[in-house]
C-alpha cells in the first residue's frame, strides 16, 4: 500500500467524529494488512507505581469475551511482558521478544505469556507511542490468528505493511486522545457547569449566568464528580480536563 490509498486512510480516520468510528476504521485497516486481531490502550494517569483505576483506561479490541475475561477483567494486562515493554519504550517490538526475554521475566509476567499461549495469542507487533503529556501512555498489539498464525507470518507483513500500520496506528491514536473517553461521559450540563468553575466563577456566580438557583448547580457538580470518580470540583475539573470532556463541544 501507499501513495493515495494512504493518504485517503488517514484522512478518513482524521475525519471520524466519535472514537467508535476512529476504532473501526483503524481495525479494519489493520486487518486488511494480515493481522486478525487488535487491542488498543491508552490512559492519562499512568504512574510509576501502577496503573491506577481500571476506569480510567480506554481498551478497544476485536478480541473476544473470554480472551478479555482473563486478559483484562482479571488484571493480567497490568503483568503483560509486551504491556511492560511499551511502558518504557517508544517505537515497535515484535512479539519473538517475549521468547527472547522469558527467562529473565518475572513470575507474573511468564504466568501472563502462559495465558496468552493457552489462548493463541503468541504471534504479532506492538507499538508503543510518544507521549507529549507525562503519564500519558498509549499502544496497541495486534497478532495474527489464534493457533493458526506464526511469528514468521507476522514479521512477514510487518516487514511489507508495517510502516504503514504505524503511520495508521499513530494517526488513530492522536485522534482518540483528543477526544472525550467513552466511558461515563458528562452530561452537558455538568460539563457547563465545570466550564465555568474552571473559569474562576463560584457557585453563585454559575447559578445566576445559567439562570439556576445554587443547589442545582452543586447537584451537577456533586454528579460530576461522581461520574469522575473524584472527591472534591477542583480534581473533577482537572480530570475532565485530561479527558477532553470540557471546552470541547
Amino acid at each position: 500500500m501507499g501513495g493515495k490509498q494512504t493518504e485517503d486512510k488517514v484522512h478518513s480516520i482524521l475525519n471520524a467524529t466519535t472514537v467508535q468510528d476512529v476504532w473501526e476504521r483503524m481495525l479494519g485497516y489493520v486487518q486488511e494488512s494480515g493481522f486478525t486481531h487488535v487491542l488498543y490502550g491508552s490512559t492519562k494517569f499512568h504512574t510509576d507505581s501502577g496503573f491506577g483505576n481500571d476506569n480510567d483506561h480506554l481498551f478497544l479490541t476485536n478480541h473476544g469475551p473470554d480472551y478479555m475475561q482473563g486478559y483484562f477483567l482479571e488484571g493480567r494486562y497490568r503483568n503483560g511482558p509486551m504491556v511492560h515493554w511499551a511502558l518504557n519504550n517508544v517505537g515497535t517490538c515484535s512479539w519473538a521478544w517475549v521468547g527472547e526475554n522469558f527467562d529473565q521475566m518475572s513470575e507474573q509476567e511468564r504466568e501472563v505469556s502462559m495465558y496468552n499461549a493457552s489462548r493463541g495469542v503468541t504471534a504479532g507487533y506492538t507499538i508503543a507511542f510518544q507521549n507529549a503529556l507525562k503519564r500519558a501512555k498509549g499502544a496497541v498489539g495486534m497478532s495474527v490468528e489464534p493457533f493458526v498464525g506464526t511469528q514468521e507470518q507476522a514479521d512477514a507483513i510487518w516487514a511489507k505493511e508495517g510502516r504503514e500500520i504505524e503511520l495508521i496506528c499513530g494517526v488513530a491514536h492522536l485522534k482518540i486522545i483528543t477526544m472525550p473517553m467513552p466511558q461515563r461521559l458528562l452530561t452537558s450540563r455538568q460539563r457547563e457547569v465545570l466550564e465555568w468553575i474552571c473559569d474562576g466563577k463560584t457557585v453563585a456566580d454559575t447559578a445566576q449566568i445559567l439562570g439556576l438557583n445554587k443547589a442545582t448547580v452543586e447537584k451537577h457538580l456533586r454528579l460530576a464528580r461522581e461520574s469522575l470518580g473524584v472527591s472534591t470540583t477542583a480534581q473533577a475539573v482537572l480530570k475532565a480536563s485530561f479527558q477532553n470532556q470540557i471546552f470541547t463541544f
